[in-house]
C-alpha cells in the first residue's frame, strides 16, 4: 500500500512492510521503488521493517521540485526516517548512494548503518583509457544520450547494458513499467535534472560519516571502467575502519535486482557485524 509524506517542495511516496528494526531503501534515477521488489521479502523475513521510497520526481512521488541534488534527496530520506520513527539502516542505489552518505553525515543519530549499491558518491572523471573498455563506452553513450535528449529509447538501451548476463524474472515487464512511468508528465525531466547533479556534495561528506558503511559493486557495472577501483576509492575516503567493499561477480549496475539473494546475504552479514560492534 502506497503512503505519502508531505515535505518541503512536494510529496514523497513510500511503502512499508514487516516489523522490527527499520531499513529504508532508496532507488536510483529513472526508476522506482519497484527496483527493490526482490529484496524486500527476505529482509522482512529476517525480522526488519522495510520502507521502500520513491525518489522525488519518480514513481508515485510528486514532480516539480525546486532541487534535484543528492543533498535534496538526503533531506527527503531523513524526513521519511523521522516520520517512521527511526533510526534506520539506509540503503541507497546509484544517486541514492551519495544521498545516503550525506544523510548519515548530517544526522548520525538517525542512521545506524549505510549500504551503498553501485553508488555515485564521488566526483567522476573518465580518461581515454576508460573509453577503451567496451561495456563502459556502451553504457556511457546510452546514459548520456538518454539524459541529453530525454530519450526513453536510449534509457531502455542503457538498462539492457546495465543488466549484463543474468536477467531477473519479469525483466521485460519491469522495463515496460519504467517506460510507462517516464511517459508521465514531468518524470523524464526529473530524471534529466537529477542526472545533471554532480556527486561532489556527497564526496565532500564522506569524511564526516560516523557509522559503518558497506559498498556493493558489480564486477560488470558499465558505469565505471573499473568498478572495484571506484568502490575502493569510496571506502578509502571514509574514516579509517568504517567502510568495507563487496563485489558481486557478473553483476552490472543493479546488483540488488540481478542477484537479490547474494545482495541480501551481504546486507544481513554486514548488519550482524554492525550490531555486534555496537553491543
Amino acid at each position: 500500500m502506497t503512503e505519502y509524506l508531505a515535505v518541503d517542495g512536494g510529496t514523497i511516496a513510500y511503502e512499508v512492510a514487516g516489523s522490527g528494526p527499520l531499513i529504508v531503501l532508496s532507488h536510483g534515477m529513472g526508476d522506482s521503488r519497484a527496483a527493490f521488489r526482490a529484496v524486500i521479502p527476505p529482509l522482512v523475513a529476517a525480522g526488519y521493517r522495510v520502507a521502500a521510497v520513491d525518489l522525488r520526481g519518480h514513481g508515485e512521488s510528486s514532480t516539480g521540485w525546486p532541487a534535484w541534488s543528492r543533498t535534496a534527496i538526503a533531506g527527503d530520506l531523513l524526513a521519511v526516517i523521522r516520520h517512521l520513527g527511526g533510526p534506520a539502516v539506509l540503503v541507497g542505489h546509484s544517486v541514492s548512494g551519495g544521498a545516503a552518505t550525506i544523510a548519515a553525515a548530517l544526522e548520525p543519530s538517525l542512521i545506524t548503518a549505510v549500504v551503498e549499491l553501485a553508488p555515485f558518491t564521488r566526483k567522476q572523471s573518465a580518461g581515454l583509457g576508460d573509453l577503451r573498455v567496451r561495456r563502459f563506452r556502451r553504457g556511457m553513450l546510452r546514459l548520456l544520450g538518454a539524459g541529453v535528449f530525454g530519450s526513453r529509447r536510449l534509457w531502455r538501451s542503457y538498462l539492457e547494458v546495465a543488466y549484463p548476463g543474468a536477467r531477473p524474472a519479469g525483466f521485460a515487464e519491469r522495463l515496460g513499467r519504467i517506460d510507462s512511468l517516464l511517459r508521465e508528465p514531468g518524470r523524464m525531466k526529473a530524471m534529466q535534472a537529477m542526472g545533471r547533479s554532480a556527486p561532489t556534495d556527497a564526496g565532500a561528506h564522506l569524511a564526516d560519516v560516523r557509522g559503518p558503511v558497506m559498498v556493493v559493486m558489480g564486477t560488470l557495472d558499465p558505469d565505471w571502467a573499473d568498478p572495484r577501483a571506484e568502490g575502493a576509492a569510496i571506502v578509502d575516503a571514509l574514516p579509517s575502519g568504517l567502510g568495507r567493499l563487496e563485489m558481486i561477480e557478473g553483476a552490472g549496475h543493479y546488483p540488488h535486482d540481478q542477484f537479490p539473494e547474494q545482495t541480501v546475504s551481504l546486507m544481513l552479514a554486514f548488519l550482524r557485524r554492525s550490531d555486534a560492534a555496537r553491543a
